[in-house]
């Protein structure tokens, strides 16, 4: 491991201390690791001695009721060479989706989810004391990385555990007019408070959008940005989407940065309407799955890949004015797509957050 250089403070909904970890100036991310495939990906991540690897979801696709059958392929991933190295060498933290949930597009009523949680946990090694396993509402927790004015705050919603009904367009619709556009099944649910969270959750996610940092990165292991692909994603739960914002605007969170997985597919978004800054995301999918039919994206900058891909997010703090790069790279490490920013273009609020 990397020299412990400073605390880790771990938060569900309750205040947990870890271990110490690395410094987190380089973070990878990605999703969509099949349990059964090689990934040669993991080569070029190992290579990267970075301080943190943010697992964004579909870690295995479980896809059962059977937990014997769920633990097993747990320990399939496990024994992957690149991921043991990974492991051995670098931080990890996790958060869930569907596959790793346990169903495909599986929400509330998914009647394993409990046991589910469990063996996630275990496998990751969370600690034993921590809240994530007894909490009632999922697994979400939030990470502080980092000191003073140069806190990284790692945010991870569960949006599963408590996710109220997706809404179907039906099979004609979906054969006619959303298939050859690229395009889900799935239409926004409007239905009063219709929530992937939650209200326990979205009380924990105030709390922590409020906490003083830097930068604070939300994992969302769905797109939060992109809209009408009619796959899971934030927008078919306009209310979420629409609430994150104001939150984001109304207690003048500075620096958010949106990493997300899911798709199959990698690419870059940005979206600044009714915002007083402008807010990216990079998406980062798959370890090893693909999916070449990518969905159209209002809010796409530049380029998507539908190759296997990993993100990074790394920061340089010596500068003044620290800058931000945000990068998607392929199966040699290779950067496919950048976006560079200044901390401050991200910063409006002047308020003194960092004490």
């Amino acid at each position: 491991m990397k020299p412990l250089l400073f605390t880790l403070i771990v938060t569900a909904s309750l205040s947990l201390f870890a271990p110490a970890q690395a410094t987190a100036q380089k973070i990878l991310f990605g999703s969509c690791s099949h349990q059964d495939k090689a990934m040669p990906i993991l080569n070029a991540i190992n290579d990267e001695n970075a301080d943190l690897f943010i697992f964004l979801g579909d870690n295995i696709y479980g896809d059962t009721t059977n937990m014997q059958d769920m633990a097993d392929k747990y320990q399939r991933l496990g024994k992957n060479p690149g991921i043991k190295t990974l492991r051995s060498t670098t931080a990890t933290i996790a958060i869930w989706d569907d596959h790793d949930f346990g169903e495909n597009d599986a929400g509330a009523e998914y009647p394993q989810k409990e046991n589910a949680r469990k063996l996630m946990l275990d496998f990751w090694q969370e600690p034993k004391n921590s809240a994530r396993y007894a909490q009632k509402d999922g697994i979400y927790t939030a990470y502080m990385y980092g000191e003073n004015h140069h806190k990284v705050h790692v945010i991870l919603p569960d949006l599963r555990w408590n996710r109220d009904p997706l809404v179907n367009v039906g099979m004609t619709e979906y054969q006619t007019i959303r298939k050859p556009k690229n395009m889900g099944p799935y239409a926004p649910n409007r239905s009063k408070g219709a929530s992937m969270l939650g209200e326990t959750q979205w009380r924990w996610l105030e709390n922590e959008l409020q906490k003083p940092s830097a930068i604070k990165i939300i994992g969302s292991s769905l797109q939060l940005l992109a809209e009408f692909t009619g796959w899971e994603s934030w927008a078919n739960f306009p209310y979420d989407r629409e609430r994150l914002f104001a939150l984001i605007k109304k207690h003048q969170v500075n620096g958010v940065v949106i990493i997300s997985g899911d798709t199959h597919w990698g690419e870059m978004s940005m979206v600044s309407k009714n915002l007083d800054y402008p807010l990216w995301e990079i998406t980062s999918s798959g370890l090893t799955e693909e999916w070449k039919d990518v969905s159209p994206n209002k809010h796409r900058v530049g380029n998507f890949t539908s190759k296997v891909n990993y993100g990074e997010l790394l920061i340089d703090w010596q500068q003044k004015d620290p800058t931000i790069k945000l990068s998607l790279k392929d199966i040699d490490g290779k950067i496919f797509t950048q976006q560079e920013m200044r901390l401050s273009s991200i910063s409006p609020y002047h308020h003194d957050e960092h004490d």
